[in-house]
C-alpha cells in the first residue's frame, strides 16, 4: 500500500536539522525500496524547511510508524508531529518522474 507522511517541524530548530541533515539524507538513501519520495517543505524558496513530505510503500500503518522511528531527524526531536494518510494514485498507471 502507498501512504504519504507529514512531518512538521519544531519552530525554532533550524540547527538540529543542519547539524543531523547529513545522516538524515544517508539514512533516506538506504530506504528507497520503501520510501519512494522525500522532500522537505517550506513556505517560501530559501527559507528554513518546517516539515516533510514523503511517499512510501508499506503493509501497513504500524509499518509507516516503524520506518521513520530509527530517521535521525526523529530521533534528535526536530519532528514535532507527523501525519500518516493511506494514499491512492490517480492514473496508476503513469510513472511520474521528479
Amino acid at each position: 500500500m502507498l501512504f504519504v507522511v507529514r512531518f512538521t517541524d519544531l519552530p525554532g530548530q533550524g540547527a538540529i536539522r543542519a547539524e543531523f541533515l547529513q545522516q538524515h539524507i544517508d539514512w533516506l538513501a538506504e530506504r528507497q525500496a520503501q520510501i519512494k519520495v522525500a522532500g522537505s517543505l517550506r513556505h517560501e524558496l530559501g527559507e528554513t524547511p518546517v516539515g516533510a513530505l514523503w511517499i512510501l510503500e508499506a503493509d501497513n500503518k504500524a509499518a509507516v510508524e516503524a520506518a521513520f522511528q530509527s530517521d535521525p531527524f526523529w530521533q534528535q526531536g526536530l519532528r514535532q508531529s507527523v501525519e500518516i494518510y493511506h494514499w491512492s494514485k490517480a492514473l496508476p498507471d503513469v510513472i511520474a518522474q521528479i
